[in-house]
């Protein structure tokens, strides 16, 4: 649907937005549009992150593990 708005739809777009909330809020509804937008990336990048962490465990929780392992040896279990 947005991929065929164009330059021009854009501009009546920015231009109706100007009438509605007037020269003075638009910076803030733009910056607070801007921050949403940062955070709903980072939230999104955190949760994959997290999901290739499942997958892939790093070099500590792979040590901690053979030492859980070791352990278990030692005591016999």
């Amino acid at each position: 649907m947005l991929t065929n708005i164009g330059i021009p739809g854009l501009i009546l777009v920015l231009v109706i937005a100007l009438i509605i909330f007037g020269p003075s809020k638009l910076p803030e509804i733009g910056r607070a549009f801007g921050t949403t937008l940062k955070e709903f990336k980072s939230a999104t990048s955190d949760l994959v992150n997290g999901h290739d962490q499942e997958k892939n465990p790093s070099k500590d929780e792979g040590q901690r593990l053979t030492a859980v392992e070791k352990d278990k040896q030692h005591t016999g279990s």
